[in-house]
């Protein structure tokens, strides 16, 4: 829908456009040709007597003036600042990649495609590889991400190339059939030849009034983009400034690798017990066993004389 709005807007833009060509190419011709062309001949008839190569000129020189609105209507909403890096979610990412949440952050960059979330999630992909990949990969789609902005913008140039041309070669084309008519004819009514001379120089004035306002929207548009790209860029690299390359060397996913859990202490084994070679012997009060020798009991406490 929103698609199929802005196509009617820039459609009706471009007739309005071209409407005000032909009527300003119009009134800058000779009053005297003008006072000699037939009443209730319109724009339209004169297109239509000009044959089936005018015919084309004509929805060709229309067909430009419609592409330069579109691209300027495009440019327009496209090369600014907040379309670049909506400062919500700078915020956003901000808080993320501060608490050290990279996977988040990178779920949020693939989300949402524009400039700031492509060229960060380059930087957040590579986290693992350290800081020299990570700038090396962003530089890269940053170029690519510029490039899409500026090839559109080149496209008004090429308007502002062509649509002269074509607007020329359309009075090219009707000054043969002036002169072809002339040839024939020859010079007996000058003021229908004056009237046919300028009817065909309209097609060179559409074209000029074509080429001028786009090679201006294209120099605009030119300036914007480098503008709003520096902004972006700017954010990118603030996002990026704090992040522990160092720690998250060998990472995967953009995630900080574990830190290694440290193994539980084993506890010291018992020294082992020998069994004793002394013999063994009876307390005479508790009879327990006891070691021959040992007093006093170690059951009975009994004090054991051992020379009796």
């Amino acid at each position: 829908m929103k698609h199929t709005k802005l196509s009617t807007l820039t459609i009706f833009l471009a007739v309005l456009f071209l409407g005000i060509i032909t009527g300003l190419a119009q009134e800058g011709g000779e009053a005297a040709a003008a006072a000699a062309k037939p009443q209730g001949e319109t724009i339209a008839k004169v297109i239509l007597h000009g044959g089936p190569l005018i015919i084309v000129i004509w929805l060709a020189i229309l067909g430009t003036s419609v592409t330069m609105v579109t691209f300027v209507i495009q440019n327009t909403i496209s090369m600014r600042a907040e379309k670049l890096a909506p400062t919500a979610l700078v915020n956003s990412l901000q808080d993320l990649i501060s608490a050290g949440n990279y996977q988040t952050a990178m779920e949020v960059c693939e989300s949402k495609s524009i400039y700031l979330t492509n060229v960060l999630k380059a930087g957040l992909s590579r986290l693992s590889r350290g800081k020299e990949a990570v700038e090396d990969s962003m530089a890269e789609h940053a170029l690519r991400e510029a490039q899409v902005l500026r090839t559109r913008n080149s496209y008004l140039s090429v308007i502002g190339v062509v649509s002269p041309m074509i607007g020329l070669l359309g009075t090219v084309i009707g000054m043969m059939g002036a002169f072809a008519t002339l040839g024939a004819s020859g010079i007996s009514d000058p003021r229908s030849l004056a009237t046919s001379i300028g009817e065909v120089l309209m097609a060179t004035a559409s074209g000029l009034f074509i080429a001028i306002p786009a090679f201006i929207a294209y120099y605009i548009f030119r300036n914007r983009a480098q503008m709003v790209i520096v902004y972006a860029d700017d954010k990118v690299n603030q996002l990026m400034a704090d992040i522990p390359y160092a720690q998250l060397q060998g990472s995967q996913g953009g995630q900080a690798a574990p830190m290694p859990v440290m193994a539980q202490a084993q506890p010291s084994p018992e020294p082992p017990r020998y069994a004793s070679s002394l013999p063994v012997a009876k307390c005479p009060a508790c009879h327990g066993d006891m070691t021959v020798g040992q007093s006093p009991c170690p059951h009975c406490g009994a004090a054991i004389d051992w020379a009796r």
